[in-house]
């Protein structure tokens, strides 16, 4: 094989190695074995040109269009012109699809699923840094820079992984970035001739040694260790500095702080992640829960609210938080002549679902949970703290059901300074007619009360307006004017135009964001989606406190102390159609599809009471995931194991009287040298680098010397080079005796005058397992050159077979 074609290879497994780093990134690993067919394929496409041209713009070129044609054909073949070559709408529908993953990787939490845009992002992204590590280390023959793009990759992949990428990943970039720094210094070395050390062994029976010797050639590979070892302390720094990944709806809110009661929770800006979940092609189930409340549609579950507003967007202000109390505290401004029912919810997250807030009915005052939680008590939410997440949680919350009077609501007395400050403030970028209108559209209300529904009323019902989750999204004062002037928009619209124009009116408001109650099951249990993901706002009344509004068309329910009053026995109309984003309207509650009438008549859909434990939301990991995983596993424990497992085998084969070596009982001869050849390679492993020039007894006694062997192991080294020079030299050989026991004795010498860290280094890490890259080379260079001609005996016969005719005219 050639110095080229053996960076070529060492290339590829640097970049796939140092793209392991991205699979704890998704929950598929399809992609990877994609990612790696069509790398090899550019790989060997970049090797095939270079093989007929020392120029490099052909090599670059013909693997940019390669790759280009790959993609197409993965990604865009319904589109692309003959179904391969990339058109403008091929183009067009890869652009699109960059996009979508844009978008799906600010969405979904790790590990998440490997939709179109994501596989496209992840392999074009391997496929780039593999031509970029190929051009530089291959073609330009420089491999210390091709660590730049390799660090990039790990960084990326261990920045956004938020501790998805542990050192095993590490360990298997780092190993792939220093072979193709040994490649390329043994490559560059053996352009000024023999590389000792690196070439195959002479045969036997020549003057020296016979064995591998490596006099010279350190330096360069001190150099690469060296611009090894500064490239992974930056792959440790980077990854520290590069935000992580967003866990989908709210994931990137911030941390708790740890400790009794320290800690804060940071600002977040939900919109991209709100509208990005509205609009999901497919409906997939985040949370599951079962409750007895009378009445599900009020069963909002609350994450996080947003009070502050800045003029540019809505946030979350920094608070403290503290441990979660057993005993939630009593609801900020909750009166005791308030009419409410406490009511049990068990809820149970998705394994694929992954963020930091925790989906609760508002206000729940006891909650029942595992894990490293904190509470923040303005707001009423818990956040996960030290990486803890809502993936496949259960938890109970008992939460209340409020009950407020009209009356109660009407002669409410005004809010606390300290409420009206902080939740009546509005920016002085505000425009003048989001007051205006606010003004205009509750014109002859009495009371804040009376001004509030009429706001619900006019978005919901009155105002005109139209729900549209693909209107531009936008939080800043600019698209508040611009939603009430153009009327078209989704709930982040409706919720964040309300509480604004309730603040110009001197009404404390917030937002909410979190979940509508979902869609009815089998068994009495709620299934919420990915959909259902809302935004409402609250509204401050003093005796009462937060209550939530339900300003957006079509989507959930409007609270009943908002709805018009109705006989007694009549049922209330609520203001707007309850309607949820997980299933379509139905007369009658929908039922599991799987659960058939027998089993309901024999009551075995899987229901459970209402305060049991509920099943799992998602019907468990595929087997095949399982396996993938657990080969994944596997891999990751043995790769490291495996320079070690290859001393043992060859160690055994050599000392063995039946080993390649010695083949017959009677060959002393080759057990002889054998038996040598694993010793010089044991002082090899210890840190004696063999050295070929010398002679079996020089060598002997430079093992002595350097491995510092004393007594009996260094009369055992003597003893074999003794009979490594009968072998050699001597008419007849007299056959040896007791080589493995003296071969043991010079190992147990070696490891003895050594440290723990180099005897660990010498087991796990043999210096001598470099011989098996010599051999594949070896093998790989003898295929080509029979490749090579049988190729020329071809050409060689054609071009005889064309000029024959010429001679017959002749």
């Amino acid at each position: 094989m050639s110095g080229r074609a053996k960076l070529a290879l060492c290339a590829y497994a640097a970049t796939l190695m140092a793209s392991g780093a991205l699979l704890p990134l998704v929950i598929e690993v399809g992609w990877f074995v994609q990612a790696a067919l069509l790398l090899a394929v550019l790989s060997g496409a970049g090797a095939l040109v270079r093989r007929f041209t020392p120029a490099r713009p052909p090599a670059l070129a013909a693997q940019a269009v390669l790759a280009m044609v790959a993609l197409t054909v993965v990604f865009a073949r319904e589109q692309a012109v003959a179904g391969v070559l990339p058109g403008p709408e091929a183009v067009q529908r890869l652009a699109a699809l960059l996009q979508a993953g844009a978008e799906d990787v600010g969405q979904y939490a790790i590990p998440a699923p490997a939709t179109d845009g994501i596989r496209l992002m992840l392999i074009g992204g391997v496929l780039l840094i593999g031509l970029a590590v190929d051009a530089l280390a291959v073609t330009f023959r420089s491999a210390a820079p091709a660590g730049l793009p390799l660090l990039a990759l790990y960084s990326v992949a261990a920045g956004l992984s938020d501790g998805g990428s542990t050192w095993p990943w590490f360990l298997l970039a780092a190993t792939g970035y220093l072979v193709l720094l040994l490649a390329e210094g043994r490559d560059r070395i053996s352009q000024w001739g023999r590389v000792f050390g690196g070439a195959p062994a002479k045969p036997a029976g020549r003057a020296g040694s016979g064995f591998p010797a490596s006099a010279g050639g350190t330096a360069p590979v001190r150099t690469g260790r060296r611009i090894g070892v500064v490239a992974l302390g930056i792959a440790l720094v980077v990854p520290a500095a590069l935000p992580s990944l967003s866990g989908g709806l709210l994931a990137d809110a911030g941390t708790g702080g740890s400790g009794g009661g320290g800690g804060t929770i940071s600002a977040v800006n939900p919109l991209v992640s709100l509208q990005n979940d509205l609009n999901q092609p497919e409906d997939r189930e985040v949370l599951r829960y079962r409750t007895n409340a009378p009445d599900p549609s009020d069963m909002y579950l609350r994450m996080v609210a947003l009070d502050r507003f800045d003029g540019t967007s809505w946030k979350s202000s920094e608070r403290k938080v503290g441990d979660v109390p057993e005993q939630l505290p009593r609801p900020q401004g909750l009166g005791y002549d308030v009419e409410s029912s406490s009511v049990t919810t068990n809820i149970s997250a998705a394994d694929s679902y992954e963020q930091k807030w925790l989906p609760l009915p508002y206000p729940a005052t006891v909650v029942g949970i595992e894990g490293r939680w904190r509470y923040e008590p303005e707001g009423r939410m818990l956040v996960g703290d030290d990486g803890q997440t809502t993936r496949g949680t259960q938890y109970s919350v008992t939460s209340l059901v409020l009950k407020p009077t009209p009356s109660q609501l009407a002669n409410a007395p005004a809010p606390p300074e300290s409420v009206a400050r902080e939740y009546t403030s509005v920016p002085d970028s505000l425009p003048e007619d989001v007051r205006t209108t606010a003004l205009e559209v509750t014109e002859g209300a009495e009371n804040d009360y009376e001004r509030a529904v009429k706001l619900q009323d006019w978005f919901a019902v009155e105002g005109g307006f139209t729900y549209d989750t693909e209107v531009e999204s936008g939080t800043g004062v600019d698209a508040v004017s611009r939603f009430l002037r153009d009327k078209e928009g989704f709930c982040v619209h409706f919720s964040f135009s309300m509480a604004a124009m309730a603040r110009t009116l001197g009404i404390p408001a917030r937002v909410a964001v979190g979940f509508t109650p979902g869609a009815q099951q089998g068994g009495g249990v709620m299934s919420v989606g990915i959909r259902d993901a809302h935004a409402w706002p609250e509204l401050y009344f003093d005796g009462v406190g937060w209550l939530r509004f339900e300003p957006t068309p079509t989507r959930g329910t409007a609270p009943e102390y908002t709805r018009p009053q109705t006989p007694s026995g009549a049922t209330p109309t609520p203001v707007q159609p309850e309607a949820s984003a997980s299933a379509a309207p139905s007369p009658t509650p929908s039922t599991d599809p799987s659960c058939t009438p027998q089993m309901q008549r024999l009551d075995e859909c899987g229901g459970a009471a209402a305060t049991g434990e509920l099943p799992p939301a998602d019907p468990g990991t595929p087997v095949g995931t399982v396996l993938l995983v657990a080969l994944g596993v596997v891999a990751v424990v043995l790769i490291p194991l495996l320079p070690m497992l290859w001393r043992i085998r060859v160690r055994a084969r050599r000392l063995s009287s039946g080993g390649r070596a010695g083949r017959a009982a009677e060959d002393a001869g080759a057990r002889t040298l054998a038996a040598w050849r694993e010793v010089v390679d044991t002082a090899w492993d210890h840190g004696v680098v063999p050295d070929e020039s010398r002679t079996p007894r020089s060598t002997a006694e430079r093992i002595v010397r350097l491995g510092r062997l004393e007594g009996g192991p260094a009369e055992a080294v003597h003893r074999m080079a003794s009979a490594v020079e009968q072998v050699l030299y001597a008419p007849w050989p007299r056959p040896a005796t007791g080589l493995a026991e003296d071969a043991a004795r010079v190992r147990t010498g070696l490891r003895a005058a050594l440290g723990p860290v180099a005897r660990l280094r010498a087991t796990l890490v043999p210096r001598s397992a470099v011989r098996v890259l010599w051999a594949v080379s070896e093998r790989w260079a003898a295929v080509a050159d029979r490749w090579s001609a049988g190729r020329r005996r071809v050409a060689d016969r054609w071009s005889g077979l064309l000029r024959r005719p010429s001679r017959q005219r002749g």
